[in-house]
């Protein structure tokens, strides 16, 4: 199956000013990040806040431009692409953001709002535009009275319906969501998560679901991306790296996840300290100042992402926990 998401060594830099007597300083927020991602598949991001999940969501939604690498859409490269390029490419990639209510417009209807992408890309009448927002709201559990309705007048869980509602309204190739349940009480959770699939049965849309926490992620990923300090350090299967994790970053968050009833207890992993300043990054591998298996070697040299049971780890000793 054809990708239709391809991102190469996508890396994203930001100067950051620090006072007159001293130099600016590089923040890699998102450094060498690569996958490909099939139609109707999901990839889920997964790490602590400040890895760089965000950073990556706005470089795929075209929100940031990179500042190096290649990414390609549909087949497209969106990477360097003029205006023109990159308003055709945005109909193929929508995004949900995490706050629903802070994504919808307070002083519009939500059937406006939800018209908004077919009157901006389309041609389609008035009339068809209706047609086409109620459909899409009735496949996200709305009726047709809420077409009137404006947004304080809809729970939490039911803005975010609305949300996604409104990034599924072009049927795009690619849905980017960043943390979309993280807002809403645990029983609306499952809700949106369901729906999610819902519509990626129905549409064959790409997700890529960015998460800090890896129990509600499970329910959906086909493929996990686990970063730190804007790097991937495990990538492959989500299953595989379920069962049996391989980077001690990635031990530690799952050992660190609720299990389901019957689920055998995981060995607890420690980390020590918080994550580094990500101004100043650790030489050699940025995990290692946490890492308990940490060695003089680690403390030196960058590991590549290599393959290693099935995924790619960025480890020196992956093959000990196989």
């Amino acid at each position: 199956m054809n990708p239709v998401l391809i991102a190469r060594q996508l890396t994203r830099h930001y100067r950051v000013p620090r006072g007159l007597l001293r130099p600016a300083a590089t923040l890699q927020a998102l450094n060498g990040v690569s996958f490909e991602l099939a139609a109707g598949q999901t990839l889920a991001v997964v790490g602590e806040s400040g890895c760089g999940k965000s950073t990556l969501a706005r470089a795929l939604t075209l929100i940031e431009e990179p500042s190096a690498g290649s990414l390609q859409i549909a087949g497209r490269e969106a990477a360097g692409a003029d205006r023109a390029a990159l308003k055709a490419l945005r109909r193929d990639v929508q995004m949900v953001f995490q706050n629903p209510y802070a994504s919808l417009n307070p002083r519009r209807k939500i059937g406006d709002q939800l018209a908004e992408p077919l009157l901006i890309n389309t041609d389609l009448s008035r009339a068809e535009r209706h047609r086409r927002v109620l459909a899409m709201l009735q496949q996200v559990g709305l009726r047709p009275e809420h077409y009137r309705r404006y947004p304080h007048m809809f729970s939490g869980g039911q803005r975010q319906r609305i949300a996604i509602a409104r990034a599924m309204m072009l049927h795009p190739k690619v849905l980017v969501a960043d943390e979309p349940t993280s807002a809403l009480d645990v029983s609306i959770q499952a809700q949106v998560l369901n729906l999610f699939m819902d519509l990626q049965e129905e549409f064959a849309t790409a997700y890529v679901f960015i998460s800090h926490n890896l129990a509600v992620v499970r329910q959906i990923a086909d493929r996990l991306l686990v970063m730190y300090l804007g790097r991937a350090m495990e990538t492959g299967p989500a299953e595989r790296i379920y069962q049996r994790p391989l980077h001690p970053y990635t031990q530690a968050l799952l050992a660190a996840t609720p299990r389901l009833h019957g689920e055998p207890q995981r060995e607890r992993v420690r980390l020590a300290g918080e994550p580094p300043n990500p101004l100043a990054p650790p030489a050699g591998c940025v995990f290692h100042p946490r890492c308990p298996y940490a060695t003089e070697r680690c403390r030196g040299d960058v590991p590549p992402l290599r393959e290693v049971d099935g995924r790619e780890v960025a480890c020196h000793y992956a093959e000990r926990f196989v």
